[in-house]
């Protein structure tokens, strides 16, 4: 099972696939007709067409590199230094229990004080969420480098 939203940047296009032995082929076709009748032309399209693109997309695979080896290297020297090692998306969830534990008011302050959008843990984790903070490296080497910036000086 696998999909296009990561590696091929088509997040929120719902298309993917599912490879099954051919004695599943029918009863997952069945089900999955009760929750949709096609992906939209376009997206298969769009989809098909990804497939030429990888230059493209490992140059974008390369700036997530960059941009996790940044915020891995900043987010210690902010006072965040536990943090569970990023391991296939593009997301940190770090340990902010060292300032708060509300995740979800920490958040809100980091977007309307220092201008950062983070996710809060707690939208994950209900029991543990709390006191960790989802961030996406996803985004440019200059709003990650500026993120950053912004973030540490917060912080102090």
């Amino acid at each position: 099972m696998n999909s296009f939203s990561k590696y091929y940047c088509m997040t929120g296009w719902r298309i993917g696939w599912l490879v099954v032995p051919e004695e599943l082929v029918r009863p997952v076709e069945r089900l999955q007709q009760s929750l949709a009748i096609s992906v939209p032309f376009l997206s298969q399209v769009a989809a098909e067409a990804a497939f030429d693109a990888r230059d493209e997309l490992e140059a974008v695979k390369a700036g997530y590199a960059r941009n996790r080896a940044a915020l891995m290297a900043a987010l210690p020297q902010m006072g965040l230094a536990e943090f569970h090692p990023p391991d296939g998306a593009f997301y940190i969830y770090a340990d902010i229990g060292r300032f708060t534990n509300d995740s979800l008011d920490f958040s809100k302050r980091l977007l309307e004080e220092a201008g950062v959008a983070a996710t809060p843990g707690v939208d994950f984790d209900r029991a543990r969420g709390t006191r960790t903070l989802r961030l996406s490296y996803a985004g440019s080497e200059a709003d990650i480098a500026e993120a950053i910036k912004r973030m540490a000086s917060w912080l102090r």
